[in-house]
């Protein structure tokens, strides 16, 4: 059935602006349609909450605060919210419309994306996510549905605050609805009922996974296993479902899924400066992949017929053309053979020609032919003599690569089946082995890497196994000797092939100075971050914790956050001099600090005297203010 001709909205003017052409799309939670602002003579995208979710006065409230807070996100990765409205009760947002495709079309179409074009994509997407959560908006729905590619090779982030909005429905039998996509959600929406900015972070960090391996991380028979997968599994590297994915983009992928939410980055901020800067060091750059043909255009197919060739009808030979009885050619009269009156004679000239011919067989047959003697590997004059012996002569040729024969020597031999005597032979003397300059095979498969030395006619003497940064298990990282190197054919190189990035436990720093848990990390191949976190445990200067924590094991090579504490925050003493002893007590209680009132002089005016710390000083809450009264 046409969605466009039994859609009530299809054809109606909302607001008196907004004429509605044609519907888009259908999600769970609203419609989306084209239309044009009559106003401004401009293509929009209409979306148009459903129904049974326009009923709640909360839920119509909640969706008109989110509207206006997604209409003040202004980004160009971000779909636009132009406007919001009601008809018949129902409310929908105005919003950019962008013509393309959405990530899952791509997908599908294309399979996995390279490691360049995914993180391209990724580029934009955290941008978008990233302005969001500064502005205090958290999408709650990063899905390949709700990314937007248009031909021309923008990406835009679709769906801000309408996730959030619908939240507060009450049209479930459980009083809340659990917003988001199962094969997305993170683990802390689905066991807490709870979302942030690290939501959205894990969210994205699937989406990464999918883009670069063709799939998402989890498959399962109902929402509820794969919510629980989520939940209960950690989300693999993609270089063990696809190749060619670099340890630092593994990184990226398992950092941002982290199944606790304080492992992962902050906010999507955090991600997208994490994700520029391994795509700068990898050179990992390339366009935003294009949307399905199919998609973007409709093609009409041509409709061809085929046609059979005329049928073809062969003659009766065997009959006449007339239909009668086919002629029949004269027989000839037979003549008399002279030489049967001459028998002997003939008899005799048979004989004698048949003894002629005989000879003359053997001669063409097998007498006027020799054997050409095998001369490979002979030196020159070797060849010519044993050549000459047989009757045959040498002809010379230029000279070849061999792999087999030493210089200097034949390495080539070639008559016709048959040599007749005095014929030539001709032959070729070895130059030795070809010499090639060894090639680059980074980045190839063991495989690959063979077969091209193969053709080479160089062997793989050994293969060894070495950790790589860059380059994923299973692949070339390089030869001995190395590119440049000039080698024989016939002679053996080395491989040495990537057994992945190599891992290294992080130790447990915490209470070291950062001079020496900065040490410490960098004698295992860490890169050190530090940052100060105020602590009202760990004395100033020494480190809190690391992020990764302390046993995790990630890639050599790494980045380690190192948090030092810088002391507990302080704050000023009030300066309760003069004041009497009862109203200075309250003051300094207020402040967050104890009193201790000291009586120096009995029965006087109960006037604070002195305080120690003194007033105006930098204390942390809960420091004990001595009091000295009289």
């Amino acid at each position: 059935m046409d969605t466009t001709l039994s859609d009530p909205l299809v054809g109606r003017l909302l607001e008196g602006r907004y004429a509605v052409e044609a519907f888009i799309a259908h999600g769970g939670m609203a419609s989306v349609y084209l239309a044009t602002d009559t106003r401004l003579d401009r293509r929009v995208a209409v979306k148009v909450l459903h129904a049974h979710l326009s009923d709640d006065r909360e839920t119509v409230a909640r969706f008109e605060r989110e509207a206006r807070a997604a209409a003040s996100l202004s980004h160009p990765d971000v779909v636009a919210v132009y406007d919001q409205g009601l008809d018949n009760s129902r409310p929908f947002l105005v919003m950019e419309y962008v013509p393309g495709a959405n990530l899952r079309h791509i997908v599908r179409d294309r399979g996995r994306l390279t490691p360049g074009e995914a993180l391209t994509v990724m580029d934009h997407v955290l941008a978008a996510l990233g302005a969001a959560h500064a502005a205090g908006l958290v999408h709650r729905d990063v899905k390949p549905e709700n990314v937007l590619v248009t031909a021309d090779g923008r990406v835009k982030v679709a769906d801000f605050g309408l996730a959030r909005a619908v939240s507060g429905s009450t049209v479930t039998t459980t009083g809340s609805v659990l917003m988001g996509t199962a094969a997305y959600l993170a683990p802390e929406q689905f066991e807490r009922g709870t979302a942030d900015e690290r939501s959205d972070v894990y969210s994205a960090g699937v989406l990464l996974f999918e883009l670069l391996t063709g799939s998402t991380p989890f498959e399962a028979d109902s929402t509820y296993a794969l919510l629980s997968r989520h939940a209960n599994e950690d989300i693999p590297p993609p270089s063990t479902r696809a190749s060619g994915i670099a340890p630092q983009v593994d990184a990226l992928v398992t950092w941002a899924t982290s199944r606790d939410p304080q492992q992962r980055p902050e906010d999507a901020g955090e991600l997208h400066a994490s994700l520029v800067d391994v795509r700068e060091r990898l050179g990992l750059h390339a366009a935003v992949p294009a949307p399905p043909v199919a998609i973007t255009s409709r093609l009409v197919e041509a409709d061809v017929t085929g046609v059979m060739p005329p049928q073809i009808t062969v003659p009766d030979l065997t009959r006449p053309a007339g239909g009668g009885r086919p002629p029949v050619a004269p027989q000839s009269r037979p003549r008399r053979s002279w030489w049967r009156r001459r028998g002997f004679v003939v008899a005799l000239i048979v004989g004698i020609v048949v003894a002629l011919s005989a000879v003359a067989g053997w001669w063409f047959a097998a007498g006027r032919y020799t054997s050409a003697p095998n001369v490979i590997g002979l030196t020159r004059s070797q060849a010519t003599s044993k050549l000459s012996g047989a009757g045959l002569h040498a002809k010379w040729l230029p000279s070849i690569y061999s792999l087999n024969t030493k210089r200097g020597l034949v390495a080539s031999e070639t008559h016709a089946d048959h040599v007749t005597n005095g014929s030539a032979v001709d032959l070729r003397l070895s130059l030795g082995p070809r010499s090639h300059t060894l090639p680059s095979f980074a980045g190839e498969s063991e495989s690959a890497a063979t077969a091209e030395l193969s053709r080479l006619h160089i062997n793989v003497g050994k293969t060894t196994h070495v950790y790589s940064d860059t380059l994923a298990k299973g692949l070339v990282v390089g030869t001995k000797p190395g590119v440049g190197s000039v080698v024989k054919e016939g002679s053996s190189v080395v491989l040495q092939v990537s057994k992945g990035a190599q891992h290294v436990r992080i130790p447990d720093v915490s209470g070291m100075s950062q001079t020496d848990a900065t040490s410490l990390l960098a004698s295992k191949g860490f890169q050190v971050t530090p940052v100060q976190r105020f602590s009202s445990t760990v004395p100033n200067g020494q480190v809190i914790s690391t992020h990764p924590g302390a046993g995790h094991s990630p890639v050599k090579g790494s980045t380690v956050t190192l948090v030092v504490s810088q002391g507990p925050r302080t704050f000023p003493v009030p300066d309760v001099v003069g004041e009497s002893i009862t109203t200075a007590v309250k003051d300094i209680q207020a402040a967050g600090f104890r009193a201790k009132p000291v009586q120096t002089v009995p029965g006087g005016f109960n006037r604070v005297l002195k305080e120690t710390p003194p007033g105006k000083s930098l204390q942390p809450h809960g420091t004990t203010i001595e009091l000295d009264y009289f």
